[in-house]
């Protein structure tokens, strides 16, 4: 399984934009999209703006949706398949297909600070789905299923120090008992549950390529 173990910051500056990669740090003073002498293009020659191309501005696209919810080519190009096979616009499934990954929803309950420490959550077997053990962070759930902590006071002391005390703000398709540590998917994401600014047609017309 590959994996990008650089620094996480320099995606954001390539893309322009915060991929929330950091958790918490990402909304304070300290994210690198936040320093006016950091928040451009990593690299000797960031400074330097030129006019992108027809394919970069589709490139760039790709490449931000891939990296705010860490999927790789492979696995986004099987995802593309089954969202134009899909009887929806092509462009709005691939969208609800990335945002039904298990790490992105445990991470939107608000049981890990970002989507990469969900990953690791979530492969260390921390987390269930319908009562029993899933390690795979890029198992797509479905409406009706529950998510849970891992019946042990290790995984439950884990899960609480990160959710605290008080209940996070959750997308309309998620619900949480705070109390249970448990997550319930009322519903399928939609567009609208998508938080990333992205241009969806931009990404469908390169992959049709």
């Amino acid at each position: 399984m590959g994996r990008y173990i650089g620094p996480v910051c320099r995606l954001c500056r390539r893309e322009g934009i915060k991929l929330m990669l950091k958790g918490v740090r990402c909304e304070t003073a300290k994210c690198a999209m936040e320093r006016q002498w950091r928040n451009r293009p990593p690299g000797m020659h960031g400074w330097r703006r030129r006019k992108p191309s027809g394919y970069g501005i589709r490139l760039r696209e790709k490449q931000k949706v891939k990296r705010y919810y860490g999927v790789f080519e492979r696995q986004f190009m099987i995802y593309f398949r089954m969202a134009e096979r899909a009887k929806t616009n092509t462009g709005e499934a691939l969208l609800s297909i990335l945002e039904r990954r298990l790490d992105n929803a445990v991470w939107k309950l608000g049981f890990a600070p970002s989507r990469r420490a969900a990953r690791v959550a979530v492969a260390h077997g921390h987390i269930y789905v319908n009562g029993r053990r899933n390690n795979r962070p890029s198992y797509l759930i479905g409406q009706g299923d529950r998510l849970s902590v891992k019946p042990s006071e290790r995984s439950k002391k884990f899960i609480r120090s990160v959710v605290g005390d008080g209940a996070p703000a959750m997308q309309s398709w998620l619900g949480l008992d705070v109390e249970a540590l448990e997550g319930t998917i009322n519903a399928l994401p939609t567009r609208e549950d998508v938080q990333i600014p992205v241009e969806e047609h931009l990404i469908i017309e390169m992959c049709s390529r």
